[in-house]
């Protein structure tokens, strides 16, 4: 039997076109990757994942275990998420960024990535455009294209450490734009926006009555003395067009739990709420458990990650900064470094010469077994992220096999 798409007679795809032309997750896919190479033997050093390499908090398992065991948790319950969990994120919110809600503008939602995609879903109509920031996280033009929308890429570069202006913003806007989509630590370059910047963007959204959809899942992961500042705290008229997406992913390593949520204006939850109702129904309520153990509890683990992710990030920036032809900014947030590689592109390297960063990754794997992902899957071509959510002995080995194949660019 035939398995095409389609047969010779135009038979109509097997696969929408909506969804077939969906991009896999380049990260995923290095990861995996990587991971197969060393099932196999091989000493591959990844740099591709983007979740803490330290275990969910004790307090958090003993909760989801305790929660096994109560039956409450073996049936349905809201779609929106368990009241009581609704309530910590409210109350952590507040804590957190200072950003004042209820419970009632609460939706718990299988992980940060139906967030994403759930908060465009309940925002879009076909064709509304969808101001991007690049580089940019790999799901987010995904999630907007699947949502109907247009994404328009607003790019900035190593010049303004990765922070695009207001002038930009303007200059990509036209009246078909609804929503700006706002990442503050930035995944893949770190870049945090200052209060003075996210004031500008903000006042900017709101003259011209644009949606932001901000993404603070790195909020606490920041350095130097910076703060991430939410942008509905900043600008409080925008509270009422603003959707705050989190999740306990990144701050309590537990990115297999699935627990996300979004923080929004009563209305728009509640039409979210509506959309899961028939999507998935509740996120799993032992996940839902762990994630109220960890949204109520201390923040103390995550002093300890945040110090241990920035003895790294000082580390390799330090390291990448050496190697010629590499230009690599300090990221403030998250635990990503963005370098620029463009200086090697073309270069002749054992006998190769790599046109762009996905050819360039692809060498770096071959010969030194390093696994990095390609600055086309952020939208920017010519860099490389690399995650420095690894063991430090793994980190060093890693950027000095990558540092002696590129110090061979001729």
């Amino acid at each position: 039997m035939a398995t095409s798409d389609s047969s010779a007679s135009g038979s109509r795809p097997r696969v929408s076109a909506r969804i077939a032309g969906i991009t896999p997750s380049a990260t995923l896919a290095v990861d995996a990757k990587a991971k197969a190479l060393k099932a196999e033997g091989r000493p591959v050093i990844g740099f591709g994942a983007g979740q803490p390499d330290f275990p969910t908090p004790n307090y958090v398992v003993e909760a989801a275990a305790a929660a096994v065991h109560d039956r409450s948790n073996h049936g349905y319950t809201a779609a929106a998420g368990l009241p009581e969990l609704r309530e910590a994120i409210a109350a952590k919110t507040l804590r957190d960024s200072g950003f004042s809600c209820d419970a009632s503008q609460v939706l718990v939602t299988n992980g940060g990535k139906q967030a994403v995609y759930s908060a465009f879903a309940t925002l879009l109509d076909p064709g509304d455009e969808v101001l991007l920031l690049a580089p940019y996280w790999t799901t987010y033009p995904e999630s907007i294209t699947l949502a109907g929308g247009v994404p328009v890429q607003v790019t900035a570069d190593e010049s303004t450490g990765y922070r695009v202006t207001v002038d930009q913003l303007e200059a990509a806007r036209t009246e078909r734009t609804k929503v700006l989509l706002f990442n503050s630590p930035s995944n893949p370059t770190g870049a945090v926006y200052t209060r003075e910047q996210v004031a500008e963007i903000g006042r900017w959204a709101a003259e011209h009555d644009i949606w932001v959809i901000t993404d603070e899942i790195y909020e606490h992961l920041v350095y130097d003395g910076v703060k991430a500042e939410s942008l509905p705290v900043v600008v409080p008229e925008m509270a009422d067009r603003t959707l705050i997406l989190n999740g306990v992913a990144k701050t309590y390593s537990m990115t297999g739990w699935r627990v996300g949520w979004i923080v929004g204006p009563q209305d728009v939850i509640k039409a979210a709420s509506s959309f899961q109702s028939h999507l998935c129904g509740n996120v799993a309520n032992v996940a839902q458990r762990a994630a109220l153990a960890a949204v109520a509890g201390p923040l103390d683990v995550v002093e300890e990650m945040r110090a241990a992710f920035d003895k790294r990030r000082r580390r390799i920036v330090s390291m990448l900064s050496e190697i010629p032809g590499v230009e690599c900014p300090t990221p403030e947030g998250a635990f990503y470094a963005y370098p620029s590689v463009k200086a090697l592109l073309g270069k002749e390297i054992r006998g190769q010469k790599p046109a762009d960063t996905v050819e360039l990754a692809d060498l770096i794997l071959r010969e030194v077994e390093v696994a990095v992902v390609p600055g086309e899957a952020f939208g920017t071509p010519g860099y490389f992220r690399f995650s420095y959510a690894l063991a430090e002995d793994d980190l060093v080995e890693g950027v000095t096999r990558v540092a002696e194949l590129l110090s061979e660019a001729k």
